[in-house]
């Protein structure tokens, strides 16, 4: 068995279409594709990147971004929703609404955003009092994964492409960032996560005689287009994640 797992598009469509062309050449058809959410929130093509998945039928879960788009009014949201909300349709919105928040691929994986019962918490990192972005202790993420009996668990949110092996055998993946390498938060505290390289990622899992194999796949595009574009709309932080993969 070999499928592909996708994360964190927001809205960069010329990401997206770089990542599917590859899952593609790597012969993995598209009915073998997961996305674990936050699809289309951000300054760039929020509505092409929707066009794009919504015919597609992906397996895919609900990110807090995804909520945050259906569920905040339009004069609360944050400045990724605000940019994104005016492109999308009603029928975009309609698809994010049936989005649920976790699944079970094909009883082999568990998917979820971030963490069971918690699509805003960091699984597999924590940020420390000094805003440093760490491998969360290995007790806290077994906990988390306590009840769940598939042997992958793939998670996204952090943006940064990470496996972690449980105890028991069972494998966290977080594939990585598709559309967004570079961010800051200021929960808990202010905190930079930054992928290092513009590179669109995602994770090929695939089944062997030894147990679950993890290929992280790292895709070139233009990504200084979507960086001139992040630009011409006012955010410069965008901006600077998209060129080079961290924050000046």
């Amino acid at each position: 068995m070999r499928f592909a797992a996708i994360a964190d598009i927001h809205g960069n469509a010329a990401a997206l279409e770089a990542v599917l062309a590859d899952i593609a050449a790597e012969g993995i058809e598209t009915g073998d594709i997961v996305n674990l959410g936050d699809c289309l929130s951000g300054p760039l093509e929020a509505g092409r990147t929707a066009d794009i998945l919504v015919p597609l039928q992906l397996v895919t879960v609900r990110g807090n971004h995804d909520r945050y788009l259906i569920e905040h009014a339009a004069g609360d949201m944050h400045e990724w929703e605000a940019d994104a909300f005016g492109q999308l349709t009603a029928r975009h919105l309609d698809w994010l609404r049936t989005l649920p928040f976790d699944a079970v691929f094909r009883d082999v994986a568990y998917l979820c955003h971030a963490r069971p019962q918690d699509d805003g918490t960091y699984w597999l990192d924590q940020v420390t009092p000094e805003g440093r972005v760490v491998l969360r202790d290995q007790s806290e993420i077994e906990a988390w994964a306590e009840g769940i009996t598939q042997p992958l668990i793939l998670c996204g949110h952090t943006h940064l492409p990470r496996a972690v092996r449980l105890s028991d055998g069972r494998l966290i993946v977080n594939p990585g960032s598709v559309g967004c390498p570079a961010y800051d938060d200021d929960l808990p505290v202010y905190h930079k996560v930054e992928a290092g390289s513009p590179l669109a990622s995602y994770a090929i899992l695939q089944k062997t005689e030894a147990g679950w194999s993890v290929s992280f796949r790292l895709v070139p595009y233009d990504h200084m287009a979507q960086s001139r574009l992040a630009e011409r709309n006012g955010r410069p932080s965008w901006t600077a994640g998209l060129a080079t993969g961290r924050l000046s």
